[in-house]
């Protein structure tokens, strides 16, 4: 029997129905695209919007689109850049839980977030997840970087990998696996993403990296194919079976999901970590199931953080 297609992010939704809405700052919603899927996240109770966008733009589209915005709360800004500066205020004064990119230059966001006096940055490395739902594997499958670190350093790399395990853990992935990809499986000083992949795993092995399971250098048959693994006598417990793809550069990352999304007919959730809330990376590209599941990733994301911060407070003072 086939698996029905997009089952994945059918579930991720549908575990967003027990939580409550979460706090979302939309950032110069003034498409359709922008507006219409942060309305129909709202619809769902996924999120709770705050739009932050010029307010008689935002209003006069909403009203030739026929979208009711009489509930949700707006600020009004005169442009773009002024919409991702109060959107990023709004976030460092605690009165949202994560951050949805409207119909502006991803870049013009970014400015805001990494701003150094008055951004929402963290001592971590930020970086992007794509969580792609492919019909031909058994699990959601996240790659990373292929988005925002171009060419990531050894040290980059530490926190990429782990932005995307605490990721995964959120999404119910209580132990992710880890593929290191590179072109070969062995280890070469000619391809500098071998000595990355080995240094990787022997941090994991000494701590620097926790909550998953790390493996590589692999190629990609060998990360996500039994098959493949076993042709080339690959024993690991990740080989055959990774839940995340660290990629070497962002080139290889973007070319990776998009041949998944256009030859395979998967879809492309995005998400942006290592800032002080989830970060949502829209695309104009996106179908309306896949706006939905980047805002339940997000969803998912922020609420696994509010509970383990709870946690930590509980913590007895030593």
């Amino acid at each position: 029997m086939e698996p029905r297609k997009h089952e994945k992010y059918e579930a991720l939704i549908y575990r967003c129905h027990a939580l409550a809405p979460v706090r979302t700052v939309v950032t110069h919603p003034c498409d359709e695209t922008s507006l219409s899927g942060a309305l129909d996240a709202a619809v769902a109770k996924i999120i709770k919007p705050i739009l932050v966008g010029p307010e008689p733009r935002i209003r006069a589209l909403a009203q030739s689109l026929r979208l009711d915005i009489s509930a949700v709360k707006l600020v009004d800004v005169p442009h773009s850049h002024a919409a991702a500066e109060k959107a990023v205020e709004i976030v460092r004064a605690g009165e949202a839980d994560a951050l949805m990119k409207g119909s502006l230059h991803t870049d013009e966001l970014m400015a805001a977030v990494v701003q150094k006096d008055t951004g929402i940055r963290t001592a971590r490395r930020i970086s992007h997840v794509f969580i792609m739902d492919v019909p031909t594997y058994p699990k959601p499958l996240f790659i990373t970087d292929a988005a925002v670190n171009i060419f990531p350093t050894l040290e980059d790399k530490v926190d990429i990998v782990q932005n995307a395990i605490e990721l995964a853990q959120a999404l119910g992935v209580s132990l992710p696996k880890v593929a290191i990809l590179s072109a070969v499986e062995t280890i070469t000083s000619k391809i500098p993403s071998t000595i990355h992949a080995a240094a990787l795993c022997k941090m994991a092995e000494r701590g620097q990296i926790t909550g998953g399971v790390l493996d590589g250098p692999l190629a990609l048959d060998n990360a996500i194919s039994r098959e493949a693994a076993a042709i080339k006598h690959i024993s690991s417990a990740v080989a055959g079976d990774a839940d995340i793809l660290l990629v070497p550069d962002l080139e290889a990352g973007n070319m990776l999901a998009k041949e998944l999304s256009f030859l395979a007919d998967a879809d492309a959730a995005g998400i942006v970590l290592g800032a002080r809330v989830p970060i949502i990376l829209t695309s104009r590209a996106d179908n309306v199931r896949t706006r939905m599941a980047s805002c339940a990733v997000a969803a998912l994301y922020a609420h696994a953080r509010r509970v383990a911060a709870s946690e930590i407070g509980k913590l007895p003072k030593v």
